[in-house]
């Protein structure tokens, strides 16, 4: 079933939630995409660690599209959906979803961000390492 801008709900799991501050804004009061670009690496290091059980390192970001402003006092929720898992690697979708806590309550998200990342594990020695099975997020054949 297609969702609409008006029914799409969240795809993933919540991995990070944050409030955007007056700090990380623009001159425009918006918050910088850097910003969001920032959380959403912390949101897909978190699902990376636990995917490949330890250590991992961002190593490209593609699919970026901010569809809507982040304004300040916004709840920034970031969901996360393992796509793939290869020997060393790991691609992570993610959503950012943001909606007022702060100013006026606001029940429902809006979609305001989405990236693709990919991560390798990596041992002590920042080189990649296998990926073992890890039933709690996905299984080889």
């Amino acid at each position: 079933m297609d969702q609409t801008e008006e029914t799409r709900q969240p795809v993933g799991a919540l991995v990070l939630r944050t409030l955007a501050m007056p700090k990380d804004t623009n001159p425009w009061g918006d918050v910088f995409g850097g910003w969001v670009l920032s959380q959403m690496d912390i949101a897909a290091g978190l699902m990376a660690g636990e995917v490949a059980q330890g250590r991992s390192a961002t190593v490209a970001v593609d699919q970026v599209v901010f569809r809507r402003p982040v304004a300040v006092g916004q709840t920034v929720c970031i969901y996360a959906q393992l796509e793939k898992v290869g020997r060393t690697s790991m691609t992570i979708r993610l959503e950012v979803w943001a909606r007022d806590l702060v100013h006026r309550y606001e029940p429902d998200h809006e979609f305001a961000a989405e990236a693709v990342f990919h991560y390798v594990a990596v041992d002590s020695d920042g080189k990649p390492r296998a990926i073992e099975d890890n039933p709690d997020f996905f299984t080889r054949d």
